[in-house]
């Protein structure tokens, strides 16, 4: 079982930053990937960026430039740097672990940290 506990969620104008940050509970070099969502009122739940054990990176287009996904392996944390916010960015923003097991995969979520921009 993997806990994952978020925090550095807000309330931001339009154009300020943020950073969110993952700690998960055991060591995160053993998580094949581990990434951030979010979900806005009404919406589905949406990839926003992703980072590798190895250190690849994936980022959704509308947050390539802003947003920075990064990991400190010491911490067991994952960081989200979301610079150059919008109002469209306003969502409950998750984290995820995926790890793959010999007999499949399995995901593990945080509870989610709200995200509001104002503009």
């Amino acid at each position: 079982q993997v806990q994952l506990v978020e925090s550095g969620g807000g309330l931001v104008q339009a154009g300020g930053s943020l950073r969110l940050s993952c700690a998960a509970s055991l060591n995160i070099l053993s998580i094949n990937v581990m990434g951030w969502f979010r979900q806005a009122p009404g919406k589905q739940r949406e990839l926003v960026a992703t980072i590798t054990k190895g250190g690849s990176t994936n980022y959704a287009d509308s947050v390539k430039g802003r947003f920075t996904i990064s990991r400190d392996n010491a911490k067991n944390t994952v960081y989200l740097q979301m610079n150059s916010l919008e109002p469209e960015d306003t969502s409950v923003y998750y984290c995820n672990a995926y790890i793959l097991t010999l007999i499949g995969s399995r995901d593990y979520w945080g509870q989610g940290t709200q995200v509001t921009v104002s503009s």
